[in-house]
């Protein structure tokens, strides 16, 4: 779809939509008040190391208290400390009175050991650390850089005995240059401290890993998926996620894709990127001026106030503005209890670097970012802004605003690299917003798994089944060859972690690329070549048995949920009241074809809808533009890679009695015989040297 403007275009490319249907409610409460998130957390409470994965307003904060009130007073914890990324989130862990909803005890935290709210600098408040943990109060609340400032000033052992709590924990890194990640490495290296970690995204936008492997199998895990949250909302049934590429300023185009008539949280770009007019404040009062007539600033809140065109005022926060004062108004008002659940209270909010991770707005229908953002971490943070269940909110929605290419070689260049990401975030998010998948091989003595619907037909012993549990949201499938990990931590990987396999290859350039462009492709070279080296570097310590097993789920889901939606294009049209597209996909792709086994699946290139889509939406000036720049970079067979071929060669051999053939129809077969004779002529290179 193309919208015509003056001065720009707007252009839509690859989108997502996902509706959801009624189940028990995240918010349902049990007799303690909790949560189902937070009462599958409670169960695991007695774990000294213990991993939340939850997504944003599942209730991470309220599961932690619980948590940190049993250990505290059963568990002969002495203290909590409860870390936080930054100030504003310190507020989630201020006093509930959880004994209202049926728990044994309230949580409390004494004013002045909440020092997110003390003034001063984290450096200056690493004194007020050592007076908690000389004295007899129970909780404190800091931030990570206090955190970190505490640790290096008095050692792991000054912690000795305590629960340490860490929110957003994808802020940690297992790279040696991560203080955080230090941190907490010498913690469990002492190994007397217990451990709570939370994040609504465990994979950071670098590819680093989080934990090294051998930490973070020490960790219980509790997972709770988006599809779970959603999938139980009231009020919230459908979500879109678009992104769109515009053509001349970004703030002549914004227009077409902010609706005023919803609540909406506009990120503007970083001023280094490129859709940046390097005038953050001159943006803002662009985008206000497009909007209607400034009617001045409200003087208790600091709200501008814009009048549109028909006769509506915009309440809107503007937290771009450096000046302090201004923007400690306006950040305080959006913190105002009293208002939290005032729809009316603000109508758009515009920021930077704020109002991201821990910013809680349940009003919020639209998360507007322009630019690309370096890391799928801070795309889902944005997301989860949007996806507060709400009265009266329905729909929500993310959108991406991404200059277009131009003619500059550079321009191009950059254009690609941001184009690649949004194609990554998408196929990344329809993972996370999926179901989980357990797959099993199927051999001749499968049989059905209890409480699975296999729909009408039901469970057929002869074909590869495709069942759906509605008490946890997973899907079961069996697939044909499917390597099974041997290992008890590859199987935690399987079961737990294929969207971190899977985003480090959404993240992967060279895939993406090939994926996208190359018209020679194999798509083994993806599925298997590209995807098992992320593997082998993700898991160095997994046998090769395991990392097959876990290469081969990873890839299944990925490319199941592709087919899935292929095979359900109107997904979005489904008012049905229980959503079953994606599921009926699934089953549709497995009836489709022959035998649903491994082969087949590695046989599917995961980005090709994605271009199908991008060609559709992109000008052919554009397209051919990006082909260009990618072809022109095209790399040879590395020796990793020919490496990894004849390994596979060698496989075919037991398996066939034959090496892969050079003349072979198969294409798969062709690579591999490269790959040996790539080896082949580097061995006789080196022996004529």
């Amino acid at each position: 779809m193309r919208l015509s403007g003056n001065d720009s275009l707007i252009t839509t490319i690859p989108s997502l939509t996902v509706t959801y249907a009624p189940s028990r409610r995240p918010t349902d409460l049990n007799e303690f008040g909790m949560r189902p998130m937070q009462e599958r957390a409670w169960e695991k409470r007695g774990e000294q190391y213990l991993l939340i994965k939850s997504p944003p307003a599942s209730g991470k904060s309220r599961a932690l208290m619980f948590i940190a009130l049993d250990k505290l007073h059963n568990q002969g914890i002495a203290q909590a400390i409860i870390v936080v990324p930054e100030r504003t989130i310190g507020a989630s862990f201020e006093n509930a009175r959880l004994s209202e909803s049926g728990f044994w005890a309230d949580w409390t935290v004494d004013p002045k050991w909440n020092l997110c709210n003390a003034p001063g600098a984290d450096g200056g408040k690493v004194n007020a650390v050592k007076a908690f943990l000389d004295g007899d109060d129970r909780v404190l609340v800091c931030t990570h850089a206090t955190f970190r400032f505490a640790m290096d000033r008095f050692g792991a052992e000054a912690f000795d005995g305590r629960l340490i709590a860490v929110d957003e924990f994808h802020h940690v890194s297992a790279n040696p240059d991560n203080r955080l990640g230090e941190h907490v490495g010498q913690l469990m290296s002492r190994d007397r401290t217990h451990i709570v970690a939370m994040t609504g995204s465990y994979f950071r936008g670098d590819a680093e890993p989080v934990l090294m492997p051998q930490d973070e199998a020490r960790f219980e895990t509790v997972t709770f998926t988006y599809y779970e949250q959603l999938n139980g909302y009231e009020h919230l049934k459908r979500l879109d996620i678009g992104y769109y590429f515009y053509t001349g300023n970004y703030a002549d185009s914004i227009v077409r894709v902010l609706d005023p008539g919803e609540k909406t949280i506009v990120h503007i770009p970083n001023v280094n990127s490129r859709e940046s007019t390097k005038d953050k404040i001159k943006e803002v009062e662009h985008i206000l001026g497009e909007l209607g007539e400034w009617q001045g600033a409200d003087p208790l809140t600091g709200f501008q106030l814009v009048a549109t065109p028909e006769g509506r005022v915009l309440r809107i926060a503007d937290l771009v503005d450096d000046e302090p004062a201004r923007r400690d108004r306006v950040a305080a008002a959006l913190r105002d209890p009293a208002q939290k659940d005032n729809r009316d209270h603000v109508d758009i909010i515009v920021a930077l670097g704020m109002a991201k991770e821990g910013f809680d707005w349940i009003w919020c229908d639209h998360a507007l970012t322009v630019g690309y953002r370096s890391s799928l971490t801070e795309i889902v943070q944005i997301i989860g802004r949007a996806t507060r269940d709400a009265p009266g909110k329905p729909r929500a929605r993310f959108t991406n605003l991404i200059a277009e290419p131009d003619a500059s070689e550079d321009a191009v260049a950059e254009a690609v690299n941001d184009t690649l990401k949004a194609i990554a975030a998408s196929l990344l998010m329809e993972q996370v917003l999926a179901p989980r998948f357990n797959f099993t091989p199927k051999t001749p003595e499968s049989r059905p798994a209890d409480g699975v619907d296999y729909g009408e037909n039901g469970y057929d012993p002869n074909a590869c089944n495709v069942g759906f549990d509605d008490r946890t949201g997973q899907f079961h499938v069996e697939i044909k060859g499917l390597a099974m990990p041997a290992s008890k931590e590859a199987e935690r990987v399987c079961r737990e972690d294929l969207n971190e396999v899977i985003a480090a290859f959404a993240q992967d350039r060279v895939a993406v690329e090939r994926g996208l462009f190359d018209s020679e492709l194999v798509p083994e070279e993806l599925t298997q070549v590209r995807m098992g080296k992320i593997v082998k570097e993700r898991y160095p310590e997994f046998s090769e048995e395991d990392r097959e097993a876990v290469r081969q789920h990873a890839v299944a889901a990925l490319n199941l949920t592709r087919k899935a939606k292929e095979a359900t294009p109107d997904e979005a049209d489904d008012d049905s009241g229980r959503n079953t597209a994606l599921i009926d996909g699934v089953r549709k792709f497995a009836m489709d074809v022959r035998d649903l086994d491994i082969d087949l699946i590695d046989r599917i290139n995961p980005f090709l809808e994605a271009y199908a889509i991008l060609a559709k939406a992109m000008s052919e000036e554009s397209l051919k533009q990006i082909a260009s720049v990618i072809t022109a970079k095209k790399v040879q067979l590395t020796p990793e890679e020919a490496r990894d071929l004849a390994r596979r060669a060698l496989r075919f051999k037991q398996e066939r009695g034959r090496l892969p053939s050079l003349t072979s129809a198969d294409p798969w077969e062709r690579r591999m015989a490269e790959g040996v004779a790539f080896l082949a002529r580097m061995k006789a290179q080196a022996a004529d040297e």
